[in-house]
């Protein structure tokens, strides 16, 4: 052999050694100790990045539940929400309406529903009223526009000037209560009654036409009803008015048109029905002349002038 050879065969490959005769290699996992190092000191390995050891730990780590179930083939998809479309949103809206519109035209049905619950006979009475009262509301305009053209009309203004401040004259005087007064109207007998039902008859009887009016116990004393008369129950029983006391059965005349009346008062849920409900009664007796005797005194005013 040459040199060159003896060199070559001399030389090995990095990190290979040649087994020697007598003699065992020393083991590669065991690491140096540091003479400083204590029997009783932990022992720290130096591994390399490469070594197989080093890149697994000593403890296993826990398997991730998570991780697991992400990278299997087959995992539960979470619920997607998704947005409406615009159509399905339009949709709603319109059902939205629609519903609204129904309950708006059920409410005004049932408001409506008065007069449709009422007895045939009851709605003729009811539209032969309030023609009677357009009429005489129509008699009323025509009287007014007389009176108008009288008064500025000459010689013959003043005369009819004179008469008719002494009509108003009276019309005030009836109702003030200062006057007695007659006329077409209503005999009303009320039994077992507390002032509560007295002013509601009273209170009835003016919005369906009754001009002049007063009450009378069965001791005879009668009070003028007017604008600004009260009632009280009294202890011991019977009403007091204006400061009078009345015992009962109550008889109450009025004057106006009859048949208005006792349709105003016999109405579903009315006077007449309130009363008998309470155990009392009512008797109505239409009159083609009834008489208020009943006055009062004229009130003398302390402080109101009339504007000139």
């Amino acid at each position: 052999m040459t040199d060159r050879e003896d060199d070559g065969r001399d030389q090995a490959p990095p990190g290979f050694e040649l087994p020697t005769a007598g003699r065992k290699p020393p083991p590669a996992d065991v690491p140096d100790i540091d003479e400083d190092t204590l029997p009783g000191d932990p022992v720290v390995e130096e591994t390399s990045p490469t070594s197989p050891v080093a890149s697994m730990p000593d403890t296993p780590e826990p398997a991730n539940a998570d991780s697991d179930l992400e990278n299997s083939p087959v995992r539960e998809r979470k619920p997607v929400l998704k947005r409406p479309a615009p159509a399905g949103t339009l949709i709603w809206v319109l059902l939205a309406l629609l519903g609204f519109t129904l309950v708006v035209q059920l409410r005004s049905n049932d408001a409506d529903s008065g007069l449709s619950t009422m007895r045939q006979e009851d709605l003729v009475q009811i539209l032969s009223d309030l023609e009677a009262r357009d009429s005489r509301l129509n008699t009323d305009i025509e009287t007014l526009e007389r009176t108008r053209q009288q008064l500025t009309s000459g010689v013959e203004g003043r005369q009819a000037a004179l008469e008719e401040a002494n009509k108003r004259s009276q019309e005030l005087g009836l109702l003030a209560g200062t006057i007695p007064g007659r006329g077409p109207g209503l005999d009303i007998a009320l039994d077992r009654v507390k002032a509560s039902d007295v002013l509601n008859t009273v209170q009835e009887l003016r919005g369906s036409g009754g001009e002049v009016m007063q009450i009378s116990g069965s001791d005879g004393t009668s009070v003028r009803i007017v604008a600004s008369t009260y009632f009280v129950d009294a202890a011991g029983g019977g009403i007091i008015a204006d400061g009078d006391r009345l015992s009962g059965p109550f008889r109450l005349l009025v004057i106006g048109s009859a048949e208005t009346m006792r349709t105003a008062l016999q109405i579903p849920g009315g006077v007449v029905a309130s009363v008998k409900s309470d155990g009392g009664s009512v008797t109505m007796d239409s009159q083609a002349m009834v008489e208020v005797t009943a006055v009062r005194k004229a009130t003398a005013l302390q402080y109101a002038r009339p504007v000139s």
